[in-house]
């Protein structure tokens, strides 16, 4: 089972991955892992990626696909794998199906955790964190028990990190929707796109997940 999951920054995607990986026995290949051990195993992917990293400059495309291809070309592969950060756009995306058919590893699935942006932004703003402990909480989640009050050590001042505040999490959100839409469409277009609503429990979703993979399989 060859699948890709798909989720705005805030949507549970982490979660749903790890859920879908232990239930289904497959291998969790995400881009930032690929990299560190590409590099770490000095592949000849991975050196050609250091060298831009170290540089400070961000992966050609051709790497990132060759770093993708050789992650794919291994044996524990053979039985599927969970895809997550790549492909990040449609030159990446038709690479995907030219490394699927040469290495007998086509997608077959591209589960996307929809949930809709304006949600999104209060989970990712909703972060809060206390000045003189760090214990973190949430305004909607995770609240203290008394307003303004710290729950662990009593104190009254509080922060948010630069990316939880609306204008950068709204940027965030914003770049990534520009980014996925073509995705979307892509996988729509090839019937192998499945929605799921990520505005449930997280058992919720992961139940919904399961009867689309339940079917593809």
């Amino acid at each position: 089972m060859n699948l890709m999951l798909m989720g705005l920054p805030g949507a549970g995607k982490g979660t749903q991955a790890e859920r879908i990986v232990d239930e289904y026995k497959i291998p969790h290949i995400s881009t930032g892992d690929i990299f560190r051990a590409a590099i770490k195993n000095g592949t000849p992917m991975g050196l050609k990626a250091k060298s831009f990293i170290d540089k400070g400059e961000l992966v050609p495309d051709e790497v990132t696909n060759g770093i993708v291809k050789e992650r794919l070309g291994e044996k524990d592969t053979q039985k599927g794998y969970l895809l997550d950060g790549f492909p990040r756009n449609m030159v990446q995306a038709n690479a995907l199906d030219s490394i699927g058919a040469e290495l007998d590893r086509k997608l077959v699935g591209v589960i996307n955790i929809h949930v809709d942006p304006a949600s999104l932004l209060e989970r990712l703003t909703g972060r809060y964190i206390c000045r003189n402990c760090g214990a973190t909480y949430h305004k909607v989640f995770n609240p203290t028990k008394v307003a303004g009050v710290c729950d662990r050590c009593g104190g009254t001042e509080f922060f948010q990190r630069e990316d939880d505040k609306p204008e950068t999490a709204k940027n965030r959100l914003d770049v990534n929707i520009k980014m996925n839409t073509p995705l979307l469409d892509f996988y729509k277009q090839k019937n192998i796109l499945h929605e799921v609503n990520g505005n449930q429990a997280i058992e919720k979703v992961f139940e919904d997940v399961k009867k689309i993979l339940d079917t593809i399989k």
